[in-house]
């Protein structure tokens, strides 16, 4: 048991660290690339500074899997060096049970990540968003809500804002609809209700559209004027509203399905959501697929040499076990395999792999 919590505080104070210098990367980069986007809008450095923080913790939680091949590799190469691992083997523990303490903080952490930093993240990722659109003055946001959704679309002028009760499954065609028109000048100009808008090159055609003058008119009900067809201005087009939804990254795992849900009830298609909360549930199992292939390739003496080629083979599977993860996701999202095949397939494939490699190896 001593052993266990041996390697269990080593693995922790490796992963702390090699997290810690990740931070302080990404505080760096991040800082330089917000500095040279938001030079010429007039932002303060504080505010840059604050920026940058709101897009950390996103950041090194999409990091988790290089961060924990990186400290298996540590760890593993640390023992084979002060040769802790040969005696460990010699006082007749095998390879798995060595491998226990570590592969259990593996899946803690990507438990607890995806419980905890998962939320903190989708918060600041969320924060960042409408900080970052406020800094630059511009930006097309699209919200569900119990009533319907919300669509903002701006321009250097002006803002529209958009409410419908439901929509196609690309937003390109909106349902018992509102727009609001402001400009930063006079406020409110103008508003539009109308049955059905399609969003067609450079507008929203509306249909059965009654149209209020709110900024030239005294009385805005009597100046109103009905249109059997109605065109809004708009530089939308049906790629940038998709993008306009809250990407999945930036909802909490906790209220991503009552988000599915809202975008089912709205018309719209969830799948690419449902992918990534599968993929989410099945991050702590690719946490341990990552920590597998690494132990699998450093569990063993340095001096049978060759150290540097197995460690540069344990990076290369690892990334390769991780695109093959973000093709899937691809494919689930185009609906080209099941969402669970694309969610589960490749951590649950990598363990198998990394295990069979092990046995090999180490039990022969």
């Amino acid at each position: 048991m001593r052993l266990h919590l041996y390697f269990a505080r080593r693995f922790l104070v490796l992963f702390g660290g090699i997290t810690a210098i990740f931070v302080v990367l990404q505080l760096l980069f991040d800082l330089i690339e917000h500095l040279r986007m938001l030079g010429s809008t007039g932002a303060g450095f504080g505010q840059v500074v604050g920026l940058t923080a709101l897009n950390v913790p996103l950041g090194i939680y999409r990091l988790m899997p290089l961060i924990m091949i990186l400290t298996t590799l540590a760890l593993f190469l640390s023992l084979a060096r002060t040769s802790e691992l040969v005696v460990t083997r010699a006082s007749g523990r095998s390879a798995l049970r060595s491998l226990a303490s570590p592969g259990v903080m593996g899946l803690v952490i990507g438990v607890l990540s995806v419980a905890l930093l998962n939320p903190i993240a989708a918060g600041t990722s969320r924060q960042y968003g409408l900080v970052k659109s406020q800094l630059t003055g511009s930006g097309n946001f699209l919200e569900l809500a119990g009533d319907g959704l919300w669509l903002r679309q701006g321009t250097s002028k002006g803002q529209t804002v958009i409410h419908a009760t439901s929509a196609n499954f690309d937003g390109t065609l909106l349902n018992d609809l509102t727009f609001i028109t402001f400009t930063f000048a006079e406020g409110p100009v103008r508003r539009v209700e109308s049955d059905t808008a399609r969003l067609v090159a450079g507008a929203w055609e509306t249909t059965n559209a009654k149209v209020w003058p709110l900024s030239a008119s005294d009385n805005p009900e009597v100046d109103s004027i009905e249109f059997e067809t109605f065109s809004v201005p708009s530089t939308l087009t049906p790629g940038q509203i998709r993008d306009s939804f809250a990407a999945p990254s930036s909802i909490s795992i906790w209220n991503l399905p009552a988000f599915i849900d809202q975008l089912t009830t709205a018309g719209f298609s969830s799948r690419r959501h449902e992918v990534f909360f599968q993929t989410e549930l099945a991050q702590p199992l690719f946490l341990l697929a990552m920590l597998l292939i690494g132990a699998g390739f450093t569990m063993r003496h340095q001096r049978g040499g060759k150290t540097g080629l197995m460690v540069l083979a344990a990076i290369l599977l690892s990334f390769g076990l991780y695109f093959l993860r973000n093709f899937a996701v691809i494919l689930g999202e185009n609906g080209q395999i099941p969402v669970a095949l694309a969610a589960w397939a490749p951590p649950l494939a990598g363990i198998g792999m990394s295990l069979g490699f092990l046995l090999h190896t180490e039990d022969g």
